[in-house]
């Protein structure tokens, strides 16, 4: 039996398809390459070029390969984009989970592990965030992500379906081997737009506001490492196939670090004085955004691996740098 993963041709599928791979799982991906690159495809995985909004391409899969669960990362993401483009995202987010549910109830696949978001929360009423606190999303993108997670649950009930939503902060790093690391375009990450400077690709990395009620005035922000985000994915398949009961998770560090902290680690990681450039605060941002993950570390067994920013910023520049244009040659 094998895991499908949809979207293992992007960032944080990739890494997920690497750990599932490196853990002798049978791995099959479905990706579009909309967003994805067909390098970060592990050549150990079975590989089929399609969109979960056709349901004629996912039947036709599910017929061919014997799938025990889904890890869905097909998804459009990018925060901005969704308040210029909403129906873009309620087509690639809310209408393609429909089809691809539907296929699932048809076929008889009933586990599934969603990648969702922080962004259903939006304003935090207090910090650390856990997963009884209210979703308000204050962007499209994170409205879109908390529909899903409600289709999962009214699918479940009606059909029987088991989910676990991972909640997931900021995803960043690379894989410890460098094969395979963060390639966005455009790129609205910080560590890698930070990187970019020493990388020869921008003149200085900006700083939206200083005035925010944090230490040193910049945003707080929980940084988590994609290879941890890739082993929660993995618990949680598991977690799914024992039996485990339909549940959501937050994945973070626990630990904030601020827009000035993060310049500073990667100054010293890379050795370049990155000059930063303050400008005025961006509409919607909030002062802080740092997870409770105890619930994950409780119920799945989850342990993060890379805790300390200078190691996850260390792994980050160890991709950026021997591959300054992502996947492209």
């Amino acid at each position: 039996m094998a895991v499908l993963v949809l979207g293992g041709a992007g960032y944080i599928g990739s890494h997920t398809v690497y750990a599932l791979i490196e853990k002798k799982r049978d791995v099959v991906i479905a990706d579009n390459l909309q967003t994805g690159h067909l390098e970060a495809v592990h050549p150990e995985a079975r590989f089929y070029k399609g969109d979960i909004r056709d349901k004629a391409f996912l039947d036709e899969l599910f017929k061919k390969e014997r799938i025990e669960a889904v890890i869905h990362f097909a998804a459009s993401s990018l925060v901005g984009e969704s308040m210029s483009e909403p129906l873009k995202y309620y087509d690639n987010n809310i209408y393609g989970t429909m089809v691809l549910l539907k296929s699932m109830v048809e076929n008889g696949i009933d586990k599934i592990v969603f990648s969702s978001t922080a962004a259903v929360y939006g304003e935090p009423e207090h910090v650390p965030i856990t997963e009884d606190d209210v979703t308000r999303p204050t962007n499209t993108y994170g409205e879109t992500k908390l529909s899903m997670e409600k289709m999962f649950k009214w699918v479940g009930n009606a059909h029987g379906l088991r989910f676990v939503s991972l909640r997931y902060f900021n995803a960043c790093g690379a894989h410890i081997g460098g094969s395979i690391g963060e390639a966005h375009s455009p790129e609205t990450h910080l560590i890698p737009l930070i990187l970019q400077v020493p990388n020869g690709q921008r003149p200085a990395i900006g700083i939206f506001g200083d005035d925010y009620a944090t230490r040193d005035g910049t945003c707080v922000r929980d940084y988590i490492h994609v290879s941890d985000l890739a082993d929660a994915h993995i618990l949680a398949v598991d977690y799914l196939l024992q039996g485990g009961a339909s549940d959501i998770f937050n994945l973070g560090n626990g630990v904030g670090y601020t827009v000035k902290e993060v310049i500073d680690t990667a100054r010293s990681v890379t050795g370049h004085p990155i000059p930063a450039v303050l400008s005025e605060r961006r509409a919607g941002d909030p002062a802080q955004l740092v997870a409770s993950s105890e619930k994950a570390k409780r119920t799945l067994g989850w342990k993060p691996r890379f805790y300390e920013l200078d190691k996850i910023v260390g792994t980050a520049w160890n991709w950026h740098k021997s591959h300054p244009n992502g996947f492209d040659k």
